[in-house]
C-alpha cells in the first residue's frame, strides 16, 4: 500500500495524509467475487439445491451466534495486541490499540500484509514511533498466533478420533516458528548468521536485529502466559463455532475433530501465501471434511458459511473501523504538528 506523505505535488487535489485505499479495496472486492464464484462452482458440482437447503436451514440466531464467537476471537486478540503494545512502551490507550487492531482487518485480503502496515502507520501518527520501533509488535503478535494455533492443533489431534497426515508436523513447525520469533537472543543470532552468510543489505539486517532485541520486553513468563491465554481462548471460540455449524447441518464430527480441521485449514491457507489464505484454507477444509465422510453438499456450504463468519466478517469489521482509525490518527498528527 502506498503511504501518504506530508506534502503533495503541485496541482494535486488529494489532501495530505489520506490513504490510497482504492486499489486495495478493489482487490478485496475482486477476491470476494472469486471466492463466491469458487463456491458456486463447488455447490453446482455437489448439488446446488442440497447445498442451498443446508444454508437456508440456519436461523438468524444461529448465524448471530457464529458471528458472536468470531467477535470473541477478535476482541481477545485485540486485548493481546494492547498487552504487547504496553509492554513495548507504545504510549497509547486501550481504545486506540483496539481501534488499530480491528481497523487493520480491512486490508486482510490484500497482498503483502497491508493491514500490518496500516496499523504501524497509525501508531506512527499517534505515538510518533517510526515503523522500525513498532515492527516488533507485529512480529510478536504473529508469533503468538502461531503458538496458540500450534498448541490448539496439537491438543485437538491428540484428543480427536481422526488422523490427519502431516497435521502434527504443521503444529510442530508453528510452535518452532513462534519460539524463534519470540526469543530475542535466538532471533538475533539467526539474523546475524544470515547477514554473515549473505553479506546483503546491512542496514536492513541492523534494523531487524534492533527489532529482535526489543522483543525482550514481551518474553517474560507473565506476558507469554497472558498472551497465550488470550490467543487460545480466541481461536478455540472460532473452532467451537465450526463445531456448532457442522452439528446444525447434521454433520457432527465431534468438537476436537472440528477444531483440528478448522485450525489446520487456517494454517494451511496462511502457508499458501494467498491474501487472507483465500483458496488454500477453503480447499483444505473441504478436503479434510471429505476424509471424514462429509459429502460435498454439506462440506461446501459449511466451509462457505464459516469463512464468511470469520474471515469476511473480520474484513467487514475492519472496513467499519478503518475510517475512525484513520480520522483519529490524522487528528493526532495535526495536533503534534501544531
Amino acid at each position: 500500500m502506498t503511504m501518504a506523505t506530508s506534502s503533495s505535488s503541485p496541482g494535486t487535489k488529494r489532501r495530505p495524509g489520506l490513504p490510497r485505499v482504492g486499489r486495495e479495496l478493489y482487490f478485496v472486492l475482486v477476491l470476494l467475487g472469486l471466492f463466491a464464484l469458487g463456491f458456486l462452482g463447488l455447490a453446482l458440482a455437489g448439488g446446488w439445491e442440497e447445498s442451498w437447503e443446508q444454508v437456508m436451514q440456519l436461523s438468524v440466531l444461529q448465524l448471530a451466534a457464529l458471528l458472536a464467537l468470531s467477535l470473541v476471537n477478535y476482541l481477545f486478540r485485540g486485548l493481546r495486541w494492547h498487552l504487547f503494545a504496553c509492554r513495548l512502551g507504545i504510549p497509547l490507550g486501550l481504545r486506540a490499540n483496539i481501534r488499530h487492531f480491528l481497523g487493520g482487518f480491512a486490508m486482510t485480503a490484500t497482498p503483502g500484509r497491508v493491514g500490518e502496515l496500516v496499523r504501524m502507520r497509525w501508531i506512527s501518527r499517534e505515538a510518533g514511533w517510526p515503523f522500525t520501533r513498532s515492527a516488533p509488535l507485529v512480529l510478536v503478535d504473529r508469533a503468538s498466533d502461531l503458538a496458540a494455533m500450534g498448541l490448539i492443533l496439537a491438543g485437538a489431534l491428540s484428543l480427536s478420533t481422526m488422523g490427519i497426515k502431516g497435521a502434527l508436523t504443521v503444529a510442530v513447525l508453528a510452535l518452532v516458528a513462534a519460539v524463534v520469533a519470540t526469543r530475542p537472543a535466538l532471533l538475533t543470532a539467526l539474523v546475524t548468521l544470515a547477514y554473515r552468510t549473505t553479506g546483503w543489505l546491512p542496514r536492513l539486517f541492523a534494523r531487524i536485529r534492533s527489532a529482535a532485541r526489543s522483543l525482550k520486553q514481551c518474553s517474560t513468563a507473565p506476558v507469554i502466559a497472558g498472551s497465550l491465554t488470550l490467543g487460545l481462548a480466541g481461536w478455540v471460540a472460532e473452532g467451537y463455532a465450526f463445531h456448532l455449524l457442522l452439528g446444525w447441518m447434521g454433520a457432527d464430527i465431534g468438537f476436537f475433530n472440528a477444531v483440528a480441521i478448522f485450525v489446520l485449514s487456517t494454517l494451511a491457507g496462511g502457508l499458501t501465501g494467498a491474501p487472507g489464505g483465500v483458496g488454500g484454507a477453503e480447499a483444505a477444509m473441504i478436503a479434510l471434511l471429505k476424509l471424514h465422510g462429509i459429502p460435498l453438499e454439506v462440506s461446501v456450504p459449511a466451509t462457505a458459511v464459516i469463512r464468511v463468519t470469520t474471515l469476511w466478517f473480520a474484513i467487514g469489521l475492519g472496513l467499519l473501523v478503518f475510517p475512525f482509525a484513520e480520522r483519529a490518527s490524522l487528528k493526532a498528527k495535526s495536533k503534534a504538528v501544531a
